[in-house]
Formats: structure tokens, C-alpha cells, sequence
């Protein structure tokens, strides 16, 4: 058609060829039939099926014998569970719902509100099992996107330094999304302590707020959310989802509320021990900035702090809307049923990886001289371990203090670890564990004990002492290596990667965020853009790593200008002792601080230490190295 358009136009009007694109444009082809009543079209007949033999054994919750029917030869309401199959689609009509073919051939299913709660739950199995791990993983994992999306700090938006879990009427976890294993294992404390304070008298549409470390807390900058979650109406909640967050500044004597020389809890900021956050659905904000206005070292940035914990409430409602679905797909009984099944197969789980292992103790020597003590007893005729940290040094005049909850959460990651599979971290895995702690040692302290590098540091030390005790694996770089600077205007905070520890059969990973952390360090051009700083260098610290058959993994060297004044503060460890290899193999390299002034004079920090920075100061760090295992060949 283009091209007789073309040459009858040349022929008669004789235009020029580069403009018929203009003239073409506007032609359109059609094809037309005479018009045709639909009672005259005749569709293909369609090919004979083959015989259906009208049930079939399929997966339902267990298998079953399931109805299978032709859509063609649907008749009336089927009821699943049920299969209803097409020459190329197959429908899954699952328990609770409904299908009717409707007259223009359109299938038509519907929730049968009646059906959750008479449903009945099928013995647990690996499937049934796999499908409620991943239900409630999905909860959580929801909570996170929309805290992440809605949080106004660095901390939350990029270093995703948060968690969000969920936990059953008694405030056990049931699952948690793959955020922080130090906040994770320890949130329970945080909603049993909700609990308890309350006497059990919880409303609809309330909200409560926790850092305490003495109720279920890390340290201060760990802002807990915990809401119940009413499904049945009853008093007492049916669940309870929670949201833990690291705020930039909550308070203390240095912008960061990390302090390297506290000695008591004031000095860290503003302390939460069971704050009614949203009464009535109601934010009660008016009492929360009276709060964190309240002591001798306020917080610096209460605009931020209400942004994020409206974030962290937002994370929850999503976490409600969330159960509210699942109760509402299966039923609240077998939702309950469900959660204890997970908690049991993780128990199971734990029992299975107990037998592997063999007894054994370490003692793990800190910067500071401070020791932690452990011995672990596997009982293979009942597979059960008991863990026990007699022998640890008591609680001082510093603020390595790690408190209960953090030492449980730091046992408990351990023992999911040796799990090969993958099932969700939940109080389950604490069941088969007799664990002694000390009351008064470093890792049960009591008030006033300050406690902000125990969370962060000795939790790490905790967790290398375990693997030290089981054999397993070499000491990764064994802190976080906790860098904050800022102003009364600005607050930064991070943790920064190191070399992991080598195992028996494997070299350990370079540049990573090891065990208790599970973070990542603000992107170069965010942390540029939000802040006066320059990052000169990040990269890998070659052969950092221990020497070994399997060679630990290396630290990375991390060096940052200033642009404006600042005061800042270093937490960290493995200044001074290296992190262990094992099997003969060799210790990975201690890490080191030092800040290079502006004038040229290069001044050496310890492992804590508080500093200021002028303009054109830089703060070079290097982290510790991972411990190798197994002699060296030759």
C-alpha cells in the first residue's frame, strides 16, 4: 500500500520524496467483513479430553483425596480442596474457598468466611513446615520494607541497622526477618517485659517503647516497638509484633550516644523502660519529648527520633495487617498451631545439630583484660548442650557490661548457625540449652551498669568464645569496629566490616560484617551528601587474614577527611589481643586508629577513645583480620 501511496503521488502531484513521510502518516489500512450477529459465529468444537477419574491424591496440608473436574463439566458450587483442570490451565481450589462457572463461561471463586476456624490442621510436616516458615518470614520481612522506606535517619534508611520479628501470645519469637542476630535473639526479653509490666492488661491500639537493657534492651541507641496484636477479642493479645531500631543520637555524653568511657546507664543517653507510646491509637508525643528531653544528657535530635519511631510504628501496622491476612487465610487456631510447629522443628533441629558437636571451653582474653568464660557439655542420650559462662569476669566500672539478653541472643545465633537448613531464628532454638549466666558478671550485669559496647562488642566476643569452645571455627575480626562523630546539629554512626574467621573446610570472606552485626556502611555518596566528610579510602587490607590451611578472611582500611569540627568516638576491640586461629592455624592482624591532622602530626587512638577533628583532619582505621585454621601446609 506504501509504495503504490508513493508512486501515484510522484505521478500526480509530483512531490518530492523526503516529504511523504508527512502525507504517510496519516494513512491507515483496514480490512472489513460484512457484519455478522453473534448467534452466527460458531466457535472450534472443542477436542474430545480424556476421561478424568474424578479424584485425585495431591497435596492439601497433607496429601488427600481431592475432586478433579473439568471446568467444562463444572456444575453448581465446588467446594475445595479441589483441582479444576482446562486443556492448558490447572486451577488449585484450596481449603476455604469456593468455585461457580459463571453463564459467559468466567470462573468465580470466593472465600468461604465460614470455612477458617472449622478448618482443622494437618499433622505438622516438612511441607507444612517449610510453607508457616515462610509465612511468618514474610511478615517480618514486610515490617522491614516499610520501616526502611519510612525511617528519616542514615542508620535506618541506609546502614538497615534495624529488625523486626514476630512473637506469639507468650512473647516467644516465632520468626524474624534476616535482619540483626543481636536484636533478634534478644526482642523477646523486650515483649515479656512488656508483659509483665502490664500484668497482662493490654488494649487494642496500644503501643509501648523500650531500650532498657535491663528489659530485654542492647544498649540505649536500640529503640524497641512492641504492639499487641488482638484477632480473637478477647483481653489478652494473640500475638505481638515488634520493631527495634538503632537511633542516631537518643542522648549520653557524646553526639552518638556511643560513649567509649561510660561507667553508668545515665551517661548513655535517655533511658525507656516500659514507655506508653500510642494509647487509644493515640501517639502520646507531648510525654515522649518530655522524655528525651529529660536527664542530664538529653537527646540531641528529638525530631528525628519521633520521625523514626513513627516509622517503626508504621513497620508494625504492616506487621498487624500482615497476621490479620494469614489468620484470615487459615483460621486463628491453626495459625497458633502453626507457630508452635515452627518453634518445635526448630527445637528438633537444634537437638540434630547437638549431636555433632563435642564438649568443650575457651577462655577469650579482651583488650580491656576483661575474660569470657565458657564451657559447653553435649549430652548426645538426651541432645541437649549446657552452656555455661562460670568463670567470667563480673561487671565493671566500664561499659563492655553486655547485658542478659544480648549474651541469649549471642548463644542462640550460635546454635542456629550449626543448623544447615534454612529455618527462621525463634525461641525453639533456645529449648534443647541449659545456659548459665552469673548474676553480676560482665555478661548479667545489674544497674546502673553502663552497657554500650557491650551489645556491640562483647557480643562478638561471645560468639568466637562459642565457636573457640565447639572447635568450629577461627575468631573473626570480633567487634564492630563502632565509629560516631557529630554535633549538637548532626549525628553519624556506623560499624565497619573486618576479616571473618576460617573453618575446616573454607577460608574466611574478606571485608564483611561478621556474626552479631548484620549492617552495611552508608553509601559514599549518601554519607557525602548528608554530612561534611570525605571518604578518601575504603578498601580491602590485604593479608590482614591469619595464616592457616584455610586463611582468615582480610580487614578493610577506612579512611575519612573532615570538612567541618567534630567530636568524635571510637568502640572497638582486637587493638591489643588478636582474634584466635585455631587448629594451629595462625591469628589474624590486631586493628589500628590513628588521625592524621591537618599540619601533618599523626596521632595514634586505642581501641575506645573519644576525639575532635578540625577541617582537613583525617581518621584512618584499619580492622582486624579473621583467625585461619589448620596449619599451613609445608
Amino acid at each position: 500500500v506504501r509504495e503504490r501511496f508513493h508512486a501515484e503521488h510522484l505521478r500526480r502531484f509530483g512531490f518530492a520524496a523526503h516529504t511523504l513521510h508527512v502525507v504517510i502518516e496519516a494513512l491507515r489500512a483496514e480490512a472489513r467483513l460484512a457484519s455478522l450477529d453473534a448467534a452466527q459465529l460458531v466457535m472450534p468444537a472443542p477436542r474430545a479430553a480424556a476421561t478424568l477419574p474424578g479424584t485425585v491424591r495431591a497435596w492439601f496440608d497433607g496429601w488427600r483425596e481431592v475432586p478433579l473436574v473439568s471446568m467444562s463439566e463444572l456444575d453448581g458450587t465446588l467446594t475445595g480442596p479441589a483441582l479444576i483442570v482446562e486443556p492448558h490451565s490447572t486451577v488449585v481450589l484450596e481449603s476455604g474457598w469456593r468455585a461457580r462457572l459463571l453463564p459467559g463461561g468466567e470462573l468465580l471463586l470466593e472465600s468461604d468466611p465460614a470455612a477458617p476456624e472449622a478448618r482443622s490442621a494437618a499433622a505438622a510436616d516438612p511441607a507444612r513446615i517449610e510453607i508457616s516458615n515462610n509465612l511468618f518470614m514474610h511478615i517480618a520481612e514486610q515490617m522491614g520494607e516499610v520501616l526502611k522506606a519510612t525511617a528519616q535517619s542514615v542508620n535506618i534508611r541506609e546502614r538497615l541497622d534495624y529488625s523486626c520479628a514476630l512473637f506469639d501470645s507468650r512473647g516467644g519469637l516465632v520468626a524474624n526477618a534476616p535482619h540483626m542476630p543481636v536484636h533478634l535473639g534478644s526482642m523477646g526479653a523486650s515483649v515479656r517485659a512488656v508483659i509483665e509490666a502490664r500484668g497482662g492488661k493490654l488494649a487494642p491500639g496500644d503501643a509501648w517503647l523500650l531500650n532498657s537493657p535491663y528489659h530485654g534492651g542492647t544498649h540505649l541507641p536500640d529503640m524497641t516497638v512492641v504492639t499487641p496484636v488482638f484477632i480473637g477479642g478477647q483481653e489478652r493479645p494473640d500475638f505481638f509484633v515488634a520493631s527495634r531500631a538503632h537511633h542516631a543520637d537518643i542522648g549520653g555524653m557524646t553526639p552518638g550516644s556511643m560513649p567509649p568511657f561510660s561507667c553508668i546507664i545515665e551517661e548513655e543517653g535517655a533511658l525507656f523502660e516500659c514507655f506508653h507510646l500510642v494509647s487509644g491509637s493515640r501517639l502520646r508525643e507531648r510525654e515522649l519529648r518530655a522524655a528525651l528531653a529529660a536527664g542530664r544528657w538529653p537527646a540531641r535530635s528529638p525530631e528525628q527520633n519521633l520521625a523514626d519511631l513513627r516509622a517503626q510504628l508504621a513497620a508494625n501496622a504492616r506487621g498487624i495487617a500482615e497476621v490479620r491476612r494469614a489468620v484470615a487465610r487459615y483460621g486463628l487456631a491453626s495459625l497458633h498451631e502453626r507457630m508452635r510447629e515452627v518453634q518445635d522443628n526448630a527445637a528438633l533441629s537444634v537437638r540434630n545439630a547437638i549431636v555433632e558437636q563435642l564438649s568443650g571451653e575457651f577462655r577469650y582474653e579482651m583488650d580491656g583484660g576483661q575474660v569470657i568464660a565458657v564451657r559447653i557439655d553435649i549430652d548426645r542420650a538426651t541432645r541437649r548442650a549446657r552452656v555455661d559462662f562460670t568463670g567470667t569476669s563480673a561487671q565493671g566500672a566500664h561499659n563492655f557490661n553486655a547485658p542478659r539478653a544480648v549474651c541469649l541472643a549471642a548463644v542462640l545465633y550460635v546454635f542456629r548457625t550449626l543448623i544447615e537448613r534454612p529455618i527462621p531464628l525463634n525461641e525453639g532454638c533456645l529449648e534443647p540449652l541449659e545456659i548459665v549466666i552469673p548474676p553480676g558478671s560482665m555478661l548479667d550485669p545489674r544497674p546502673p551498669a553502663a552497657v554500650a559496647a557491650g551489645n556491640v562488642e562483647t557480643s562478638q566476643c561471645i560468639v568466637d568464645a562459642l565457636y573457640g569452645a565447639l572447635g568450629v571455627l577461627a575468631a573473626s575480626q570480633g567487634t564492630m569496629n563502632n565509629l560516631t562523630f557529630g554535633d549538637e546539629q548532626l549525628q553519624y554512626y556506623e560499624t565497619i566490616a573486618g576479616g571473618a574467621g576460617a573453618g575446616p573446610d573454607f577460608d574466611g570472606c574478606d571485608a564483611v560484617h561478621t556474626h552479631m552485626t548484620n549492617s552495611r556502611l552508608t553509601d559514599p555518596e549518601i554519607l557525602e551528601s548528608k554530612f561534611p566528610v570525605l571518604v578518601r579510602e575504603f578498601a580491602i587490607r590485604r593479608g590482614s587474614g591469619g595464616a592457616g590451611r584455610h586463611h582468615g578472611g582480610d580487614g578493610v582500611v577506612r579512611r575519612i577527611e573532615f570538612r567541618a569540627p567534630f567530636s568524635g568516638a571510637l568502640l572497638a576491640n582486637h587493638r591489643r589481643i588478636a582474634p584466635f586461629g585455631l587448629a594451629g592455624g595462625q591469628p589474624g592482624a590486631r586493628g589500628e586508629a590513628h588521625i592524621r591532622r591537618a599540619a601533618g602530626a599523626v596521632e595514634t587512638l586505642g581501641a575506645t577513645a573519644r576525639f575532635d577533628v578540625a577541617p582537613g583532619d583525617e581518621l584512618t582505621i584499619l580492622t582486624p583480620g579473621g583467625g585461619g585454621f589448620g596449619a599451613p601446609a609445608g
